[in-house]
């Protein structure tokens, strides 16, 4: 089978899966782009990012430009004479100088389905929306926003308890087993990009943790779908007394039989707490995992078990903190 050289260009987890994909391809990566290491942990201590990581360990040549834009970065990419360059989630804009330097240009592992949901955060924004399935794309890069031409896509549902943590792994994965793929039928000549339908369209805004907090007014479902979403990051809160109470897995419940204010715990399930929520404040919210400060994320028995006075049926969440950590 005919062997690309590939630039590969990225920076986190989920890019670095297809990093490893390739690694194990008939495929010559002959660079690696990635992000500038950043400042971690308390100590604000420089490290290297999963991509970089991943490289270093397997002996690719890396490079960290803050920018694509510059003649010398430029030079740098054409100096490595890549058939492709394969980005995915690399996190700096593509200049047409540099999708153009490649011979058969630039590709991106997209997660999600195009043109649904282009943009920095399809994966959480596909959960939050509350669609039945995602997946991802493997896309010819152009000028504009996740605008290109498909080459492939792969399928995966979404099921009322998926987090975005999960979409995220097996939209990783996929997305790997699908570029192999892809750059494989690229190098026999027989891949074909479609272009993407003018209908349909949507942006995933990039997350912020302002978002995070919840308004109990909303639908339980919508609550239900964001809380998931946010799982692990920015994870859903909001306020119990002074406390703030991080929500990692909760459900839309039956409506109750009597309305009250939005965000009153009710009578507690088995398994769960449960808050009214919703305009009339007749729907309610299973909340089935959850975390207060300095403690870990435990299950509603067990969050009950330790915490039960400031949990009692009647409490209302989401009144403003007095200097809760943030």
């Amino acid at each position: 089978m005919s062997s690309l050289r590939v630039v590969f260009a990225g920076t986190p987890d989920f890019a670095a899966t297809s990093l490893a994909a390739l690694l194990e391809s008939n495929h010559q990566i002959v660079g690696v782009f990635t992000q500038p290491d950043r400042p971690a942990g308390r100590g604000r201590k420089m490290l290297a990012g999963p991509v970089k990581q991943l490289a270093l360990d397997n002996h690719l040549p890396v490079y960290q430009p803050t920018s694509l834009k510059t003649a010398d970065s430029q030079a740098t990419l054409a100096a490595l004479k890549a058939d492709v360059m394969v980005v995915v989630a690399y996190g700096l804009l593509l200049p047409q100088a540099v999708l153009d330097i490649p011979r058969l240009g630039c590709i991106n592992v997209h997660g999600s389905l195009l043109p649904r949901w282009r943009g920095a955060a399809p994966v959480q924004r596909a959960i939050e929306a509350g669609d039945s399935e995602s997946g991802v794309a493997i896309m010819q890069m152009d000028a504009g926003l996740d605008t290109g031409a498909v080459f492939s896509e792969a399928r995966t549902p979404i099921t009322p308890m998926t987090t975005g943590g999960e979409l995220h792994d097996t939209l990783a994965e996929l997305g790997a087993t699908l570029l192999v793929d892809t750059l494989d039928a690229l190098a026999r000549g027989e891949a074909t990009a479609t272009p993407q339908p003018e209908t349909g369209v949507t942006y995933a805004a990039k997350l912020t943790k302002a978002e995070a907090e919840l308004d109990f007014t909303q639908s339980a479902a919508d609550l239900a779908a964001r809380i998931r979403a946010f799982n692990p990051w920015p994870v859903a809160w909001c306020a119990v007394e002074d406390n703030r109470l991080r929500l990692w897995m909760a459900t839309a419940g039956h409506r109750a039989d009597q309305p009250s204010v939005p965000g009153t715990l009710l009578d507690h399930g088995v398994d769960h707490l449960r808050v009214a929520c919703g305009a009339d404040g007749q729907q309610v919210l299973n909340i089935y995992q959850a975390q207060l400060p300095g403690g870990k994320a435990l299950s509603a028995r067990e969050l009950l078990n330790a915490r039960h006075a400031l949990l009692t049926p009647g409490t209302h969440l989401g009144q403003p903190l007095s200097g809760a950590p943030s």
